[in-house]
C-alpha cells in the first residue's frame, strides 16, 4: 500500500510535480504498520491560497445522493469522536471535558490560513449528521481528507496542508524516540526452585509481530528524496578523524588518506578538474553534480540520481569558522584557503576581514 500511495503522488503527481518528499513507518500500540508523509511540492504546483487549499482537501460530509460510496468511506473512516462531553472516556478527552485535537471544530463559510498552525477549513453548517457510536456527529468532526486517497485506498488517510519546518521533527520523531519497553518475567512450575525475584525481571522492547515481521523482510522504516549531503565546515587542519581503537597515534598520523575530506578535495577539484574549473560551483551546490566516495575520499562526476548539499550550521560564536562558513556560502569555484583570502588582489589575514571587504557582513 505504501509503495502504491508513492506511485499515486509521485509518479502520477496527484497533487501536482513533487519536488521532496519523506516518510516513516510508525507502529502503533496495536502493532498496525501507520505512515507519515510529507510533501513538498515544485514550485508551479504549490498552494499558495485558500482556494487552493479546497481542492485537494475536504472537511465535510459528502452528499450522499451524489456519491454514496464516499459518504460511507468518510463516515466509516473520518469521523472523529465522538469525545469530549459527548464522550468522556475518549482517550483524546483531556481532564476539563475538551478534545486535545480541538474538535469538534467550528463552523466557517471559507477556508483561511491559519497563524503559525494548520489552515482553518471550509466547515459549512449544511446539517447532515451522521450516527457514530450513539451520537449523532455533523461536519465539525470530519477530518481532512482527499477524496481520490480515500476512495482508492479505503482506510483512514488525514490530508492536510502545512508550511512549518517543524513538520520534519514531528515526522520523524516517531523513529527516534525508540521502541516501547516492558518489563516481564518467566517463572518455573515447580514451587521447589528457588526464587530471584530480582534477577528473574528483565526489561526489554516490545516489538509488535507486525513490526518483526516488517523489519525481517527488509521493508523501508523510512525515505527521503533527494538524498542529502552534509558538508563539513571547518578550519585549516582542524578536520575530525575517526580510527579504530587498535590503530596506533603513528599509523593514524602518516596515513595520508586522514587529510582528504569533502572540503580539501572541493578544492583540490577546483584547481584540476576541467569540469569543476567550468562550472565555478558553490561548494552546497557541488554534490549536484560529483559524487563524493568514502572509500577513496574523492569526488567524481555524478552520473545519476539528485542529490543537495547543505553546508552544516556554525554559529556566530565560533568566530573564524563561522565566517568561512559565510565565505564558501558566497564564493564560486575557490582553490583552496588562501583562495578564500584574496579580495580585489589583496590577501586578507583573517576570514572576518575578508567577508567585510566583500561587504557579506
Amino acid at each position: 500500500m505504501v509503495e502504491e500511495m508513492k506511485t499515486n503522488i509521485l509518479k502520477r503527481n496527484i497533487f501536482g510535480r513533487v519536488a521532496a518528499f519523506m516518510y516513516t513507518i510508525e507502529f502503533q500500540k496495536h502493532g498496525v504498520p501507520h505512515a507519515h508523509f510529507l510533501i513538498i511540492l515544485d514550485n508551479k504546483y504549490k498552494l499558495l491560497a485558500p482556494e487552493a487549499y479546497d481542492k485537494i482537501i475536504c472537511t465535510e460530509l459528502p452528499d450522499r445522493d451524489t456519491n454514496d460510496y464516499l459518504y460511507t468511506l468518510v463516515t466509516k473512516h473520518m469521523m472523529h469522536g465522538p469525545c469530549g462531553n459527548l464522550n468522556p472516556i475518549c482517550p483524546c478527552t483531556e481532564k476539563k471535558g475538551y478534545c486535545k485535537f480541538e474538535y469538534p471544530k467550528e463552523f466557517t463559510d471559507h477556508t483561511s490560513k491559519g497563524k503559525d498552525r494548520y489552515p482553518i477549513y471550509q466547515r459549512r453548517n449544511t446539517c447532515k449528521v451522521v450516527t457514530i457510536r450513539g451520537q449523532l456527529l455533523d461536519n465539525s468532526c470530519v477530518v481532512p481528507y482527499n477524496p481520490y486517497l480515500l476512495s482508492k485506498f479505503n482506510c483512514h488517510i488525514n490530508v492536510e496542508v502545512c508550511s512549518d519546518i517543524k513538520v520534519v521533527k514531528y515526522i520523524y520523531k516517531y523513529i527516534f524516540k525508540g521502541h516501547d519497553k516492558i518489563a516481564f518475567f518467566v517463572h518455573a512450575d515447580d514451587p521447589n526452585i528457588e526464587i530471584d525475584e530480582i534477577k528473574q525481571y528483565q526489561s526489554a522492547r516490545w516489538i509488535s509481530p507486525p513490526e518483526a515481521t516488517w523489519r525481517l523482510f527488509g521493508f523501508p522504516i523510512s525515505e527521503i528524496s533527494p538524498a542529502i549531503y552534509h558538508l563539513q565546515v571547518y578550519l585549516e587542519g582542524q578536520q575530525f578523524v575517526s580510527f579504530k581503537t587498535t590503530h596506533t597515534i603513528n599509523a593514524i598520523v602518516s596515513n595520508p588518506m586522514i587529510r582528504k575530506t569533502m572540503l580539501t578535495e572541493f578544492f583540490l577539484m577546483n584547481r584540476e578538474n576541467k569540469d569543476a574549473k567550468n562550472l565555478k560551483l558553490l561548494y552546497k551546490e557541488f554534490p549536484k553534480y560529483f559524487v563524493w566516495s568514502k572509500q577513496y575520499r574523492m569526488w567524481t562526476r555524478r552520473q545519476r540520481g539528485t542529490v543537495i548539499g547543505r553546508i552544516v550550521i556554525c554559529h556566530l560564536t565560533e568566530g573564524e569558522r563561522y565566517y568561512l562558513r559565510l565565505l564558501l556560502m558566497n564564493n564560486r569555484g575557490p582553490k583552496s584557503y588562501q583562495h578564500l583570502l584574496i579580495v580585489n588582489g589583496v590577501c586578507c589575514s583573517t576570514f572576518r576581514e575578508a567577508e567585510e571587504k566583500k561587504g557579506l557582513l
